[in-house]
C-alpha cells in the first residue's frame, strides 16, 4: 500500500527516536468502509524492561504485556482504568518489549464518523488525549496485536517531516509511580507556534476549530515549557 510505513521503521532499537519520528505520520483505520485518519501529534516512548513506567518493567510479562514481546510494528491496545483503550506502537526487535503511546491526532479523514463516535463515548470532537485518538478511530481490543501495515489500521508516511526545533519534549503524564523514570523527558508534542504551518486546514470542519496540536491533551506553551491539564481525554 502506498505510503505505508516500512517493516523497518518499527525495528529501530532507540524508542525514543522512534516517538519522535512518528510525530506528523498519520495513523489510519478502516471500518465498514469507512476510512478515518489523524496526523499524529503527541507520543510518549516507554523503554522496557529498565523503564520503571513501563507495563514490561523487570520482564514482567502478563497476557496483556505479551504484545510488547512481538516483533515491533503490530498495534498494542490494553485497558486503562477499566474504561479506555489506550493504542501503542510496538517497536524494536521481538522480545525486546520497547513501544509508544499514541498521546494526540489531528483529525484528517472521516470527521464526521469520528465525532460520532466520540460522541457515543460522550467526548468532544478531537483527537486531544490517548482515550480520544482510540475511540474516534475506532481502535478497541481486537486491534491487539494487529500488524500496522494492514488494510483495516495502518501508519502512513505523508512527508510531513517535523524539524527538532518544532517539537517540545517533556516527562511522560501519570507515570509519577515510576520514580527517577517518571522525570525522562519521554513525551513529544508539536509546537504549538508551528501547528497551523503544518496542518492544511481545508476541511470546513476542520478549518472552524482550533488545531489539537495547540492544546493537544491540555498543554499551554510557554518559552520552551509545558504544563498539562489532563492524563486521558478532554471531555
Amino acid at each position: 500500500m502506498k505510503n505505508v510505513l516500512p517493516d523497518e521503521f518499527y525495528l529501530q532499537a532507540d524508542v525514543v527516536k522512534v516517538a519522535r519520528q512518528l510525530l506528523g505520520k498519520v495513523l489510519v483505520t478502516h471500518q465498514n468502509g469507512i476510512r478515518t485518519s489523524g496526523i499524529i501529534t503527541e507520543t510518549e516512548a516507554y523503554a522496557g524492561e529498565t523503564d520503571r513506567a513501563s507495563h514490561a518493567f523487570g520482564g514482567r510479562r502478563t497476557a496483556r504485556t505479551e504484545t510488547m514481546y512481538m516483533k515491533g510494528g503490530v498495534a498494542y491496545v490494553y485497558l486503562c482504568y477499566g474504561l479506555h483503550c489506550l493504542f501503542n506502537v510496538v517497536t524494536n526487535k521481538a522480545e525486546i518489549p520497547h513501544a509508544v503511546l499514541i498521546r494526540g491526532i489531528e483529525p484528517v479523514d472521516g470527521i464526521e464518523e469520528m465525532n460520532r463516535r466520540l460522541a457515543l463515548k460522550k467526548m468532544k470532537p478531537g483527537g486531544n488525549g490517548p482515550a480520544k485518538v482510540s475511540a474516534a478511530l475506532g481502535i478497541d481490543l481486537n486491534h491487539d496485536k494487529a500488524t500496522l501495515n494492514s488494510t483495516v489500521i495502518r501508519i502512513e508516511d505523508h512527508a510531513k517531516n517535523i524539524a527538532k526545533k518544532n517539537i517540545m519534549a517533556a516527562p511522560r503524564i501519570g507515570v509519577d509511580y515510576a520514580g527517577d523514570d517518571a522525570q525522562l523527558p519521554y513525551r513529544f508534542y508539536i509546537q504549538a507556534q508551528y501547528a497551523c504551518l503544518l496542518f492544511d486546514r481545508v476541511n470546513p470542519a476542520v478549518r472552524a476549530s482550533t488545531p489539537l496540536s495547540m492544546t493537544a491533551a491540555g498543554l499551554s506553551v510557554t518559552e520552551g515549557m509545558t504544563q498539562d491539564d489532563s492524563s486521558l481525554h478532554n471531555k
